[in-house]
């Protein structure tokens, strides 16, 4: 990843929560057909090894983890946070000397790790609970759904279908390009103007920056 000094994100607290926020991960292996990618919703383990864990599941009927070597194999995740098109009508500084250009704002974290396969029931009904607890009340339901609530005989069919994953993360690499190479009153300008179009993650972020 093209990563200029301004842009380069080191604090931990920072790669985490955009990880445990935006857990919606690419997964990027070398197989014997080559590149590939598969988009799967991870649970971070912060307290597991030196930069932590990632733990997610497949489908059984998904090649990804056949291909996996006895060893392990090495992996990237990206996780993505929120993004914006960022306009130069925005910036207070635009009508003194008109040298801005449109660009996009964005958080990404590169997640390098070594995959192992966890095709164990206890595992993986584990992490599916778990997975479930934490987004069912993210979505801020009144009742939310638990897995309790289905036939155990239909749920354990389900468990039987797909195959855990844990990958342990061996270096962390973040870009928060957030505007920091601006003036503070162009950055919230921007940042400003983001919000007026709903996207109030991305201005966040963008004010966090300075």
């Amino acid at each position: 990843m093209y990563l200029p000094t301004p842009f380069e994100e080191h604090r931990p607290g920072e790669l985490q929560r955009v990880m445990r926020e935006h857990p919606l991960g690419a997964l990027i292996t070398l197989g014997p057909g080559g590149l590939d990618a598969n988009h799967i919703p991870f649970e971070l383990m912060e307290d597991t090894g030196l930069h932590g864990a990632l733990r997610a599941h497949v489908a059984r009927a998904n090649p990804v983890w056949r291909e996996v070597p006895a060893e392990g194999a090495d992996v990237l995740v990206v996780f993505q946070a929120s993004d914006a098109y960022i306009s130069p009508n925005w910036y207070p500084s635009k009508p003194e000397h008109h040298r801005h250009v449109p660009t996009w704002n964005y958080q990404v974290v590169h997640a390098h790790g070594r995959l192992r396969v966890m095709d164990d029931e206890r595992f993986v009904r584990g992490l599916v609970a778990r997975l479930t607890r934490e987004h069912e009340q993210r979505s801020e339901q009144p009742q939310p759904w638990t897995m309790g609530e289905s036939v155990p005989e239909f749920i354990t069919g389900l468990l039987q279908a797909i195959v855990g994953i844990e990958i342990e993360i061996t270096r962390l690499v973040g870009k928060s390009k957030l505007g920091q190479n601006r003036e503070e009153r162009d950055r919230l300008g921007a940042a400003a103007g983001v919000e007026g179009l709903g996207n109030t993650q991305a201005a966040m972020a963008m004010r966090r920056a300075g």
